[in-house]
């Protein structure tokens, strides 16, 4: 059975607690990154988990992924995405990885600052999945193993600088703005049957309560496993590490058609970027102050439901 699990402030305290019908059952311990969080509470000891509990509404949600974690990225990785950015998912032949800064973590329910220098805000719902243990070598990682690395799933909000992103080919200063991570609201831990659903997850995400992205995770073009099985062959990765997914198809950002990027490649680098802001200029899509924006996964039979994100677009102030 799938636990949600809560990061949360109450009376100046942070804590973790076991979430169940707008009640929160708190978790005896101090634990101060999602790593100590993880390694101490295996979902097999939380189920029987039973005491006072306090309403939910009575809480101040705090990110389930700690800012003393790595935030790892996978990037064109939904088939319909790939199709949109004028990419083919049968001939791609790598995975596409990069990070975020963690101190663009936030809860889920906060607002998002739009910087004054960002002209294009968008966003990408993904889905985040969140390490049991450490992996310190190269690992063979497979369907059946999954459950022995992975503890459970998170919403996350990839927000992105696309002026930032794609002109200045800067992933990680685009997309790490502060608030630009938003994480939870819950934690879902799984236990081993709940992972084969992990291919069957929905994705939905609205702005003022229009649909914007929706699609499951049977798109995935590189799954969990094979992800990190490349991952461990390259850099350690440790309890409580964030690894978000990928997201899908409909994004505000708009990919020149390839015969328009063979053109274009054939003009001066200051043209070329040009005509890229002027499509994006034309795109309504990208988000404005006082955007409400919705993020939603859950499994088709509601058996894994990882809650709803809730974002309000905010100006700058500095």
């Amino acid at each position: 059975m799938a636990l949600h699990v809560l990061h949360y402030r109450h009376h100046e305290r942070d804590q973790w607690g076991i979430v169940a019908d707008g009640a929160i059952t708190p978790i005896a311990g101090e634990f101060k990154s999602t790593a100590d969080f993880v390694e101490a509470n295996p979902v097999e000891r939380l189920l029987g988990l039973s005491g006072p509990t306090i309403p939910e509404s009575e809480v101040q949600w705090l990110s389930p992924v700690t800012a003393n974690q790595q935030f790892i990225c996978q990037g064109a990785n939904y088939r319909q995405h790939m199709i949109e950015s004028g990419m083919d998912p049968d001939v791609k032949k790598f995975n596409m990885i990069f990070t975020k800064a963690t101190s663009c973590i936030v809860p889920a329910d906060s607002t998002v600052v739009k910087p004054k220098e960002v002209r294009f805000l968008d966003y990408e719902i993904e889905l985040g999945l969140v390490l049991k243990r450490d992996i310190t070598s190269r690992e063979t990682v497979t369907e059946e193993n999954l459950h022995e690395y992975l503890a459970g799933a998170v919403i996350v909000n990839d927000y992105s600088a696309r002026d930032i992103q794609i002109p200045q080919m800067q992933f990680y200063k685009g997309k790490s703005y502060r608030t630009f991570g938003p994480v939870g609201p819950y934690l879902c831990l799984l236990e081993r049957q709940d992972f084969p659903k992990l291919k069957e997850l929905v994705l939905t995400l609205t702005v003022n309560c229009t649909v914007r992205q929706n699609d499951s995770t049977a798109g995935l073009v590189y799954g969990p496993a094979e992800t990190l099985t490349e991952l461990s062959g390259i850099h350690d990765l440790q309890a409580g590490d964030l690894l978000a997914t990928g997201t899908p198809s409909g994004c505000a950002l708009s990919i020149p058609s390839p015969e328009k990027q063979r053109a274009a490649a054939q003009l001066p680098d200051a043209e070329k970027w040009r005509l890229f802001l002027n499509m994006q200029e034309e795109r309504p899509q990208y988000l404005q102050m006082g955007d409400v924006v919705e993020a939603r996964i859950a499994s088709y039979d509601g058996s894994i439901n990882l809650g709803v994100q809730h974002n309000v677009i905010v100006e700058a102030t500095a």
